[in-house]
């Protein structure tokens, strides 16, 4: 998390999404932040204009590989939770 720091763009929003992914699964409500994070790289990894759009796809693109046993239970949470990830689940 902290080599993000001083990174900026998507290249930083990439290195958060690592480390939530790899340092928060013993606090389950941070389950979302590596998701988040890597919506908002894609986002920010866009060409200018294109962001919302690849942010979209992105967020489909993960809910597509989500497993059917705990599909609802993940998209319930994006929606109960959505306003604190930057509303990056409006997909």
């Amino acid at each position: 998390m902290a080599a993000a720091r001083d990174l900026r763009g998507a290249p930083r929003h990439a290195a958060y999404a690592a480390g939530q992914a790899a340092v928060v699964a013993h606090v389950a409500a941070h389950e979302l932040g590596a998701s988040a994070y890597a919506i908002k790289a894609a986002r920010a990894g866009a060409p200018e204009g294109e962001g919302e759009s690849a942010g979209r796809l992105e967020c489909r693109w993960q809910r597509d590989r989500l497993p059917e046993g705990i599909r609802e239970l993940v998209l319930d949470d994006q929606r109960l939770r959505n306003d604190i990830c930057w509303s990056v689940f409006d997909c």
